[in-house]
């Protein structure tokens, strides 16, 4: 009895060994989650078209940061373009207004120039643009908005210059050496530039109304 008894002793304590997770006899057998989850990995691994969709959406995304790189240096270049097209329209309006100068200080033989205030030099020289008296109004907001009608007014920020702030002031020697400090002369250029950019004194007044600038 005694010899049965310590046989069936270490049978049990053998099962209980083998049967236990923690037991120090052996490795703990992986769980059933643990084997679906390899199951799974294997199972993605070996599938090409798990594959592929994973690369065609990679590449997918990496199109799409491609096109909206390519949308955002089209949106630059096309600010560049409209940029230069405005500098080369002010260039040009600035040129047709030094030759208008030009061509009315050649018309008067340089020497009819009205005297006065700078207000009454601009009256008298409305008619030789063509324009009636009636635009006196508007020149003269124009002018009161820009500068005040003074012939050394400098912009702070632009540099502009004088009466009709020109930029850069320079351009006024196209009407006379003098154009520092002779309002005539800066009058004369300044009423060119509004006949050929803007018409008439009127809708210069209206476009820097509008705009802040003419």
């Amino acid at each position: 009895m005694v010899g049965v008894t310590a046989v069936a002793t270490v049978a049990v304590a053998t099962g209980v060994a083998a049967a236990s997770p923690d037991s120090a006899g052996g490795p703990a057998a992986p769980s059933r989650s643990a084997l679906r989850e390899e199951r799974v990995s294997a199972a993605d691994l070996a599938n090409p078209a798990s594959q592929l969709t994973d690369a065609r959406a990679r590449l997918a995304t990496i199109e799409l940061n491609r096109l909206a790189q390519e949308r955002r240096r089209a949106a630059r270049r096309a600010a560049e373009r409209r940029a230069a097209a405005a500098a080369a329209r002010r260039a040009a309006a600035q040129q047709a207004a030094q030759q208008s100068a030009q061509q009315s200080a050649s018309s008067t033989g340089g020497s009819a120039t009205p005297s006065g205030s700078p207000q009454q030099i601009a009256m008298a020289m409305l008619g030789s643009f063509g324009w009636p008296s009636s635009q006196f109004g508007c020149l003269q907001s124009l002018w009161n908005a820009e500068s005040g009608w003074n012939p050394t007014a400098t912009n702070p920020t632009s540099g502009a210059y004088g009466i009709p702030q020109a930029l850069p002031g320079s351009k006024m020697a196209s009407a006379g050496a003098d154009w520092q400090t002779n309002p005539a002369t800066q009058i004369r250029w300044g009423l060119g530039y509004i006949k050929q950019v803007y018409g008439t004194p009127c809708a210069a007044w209206s476009h820097q109304q509008a705009t802040g600038s003419y």
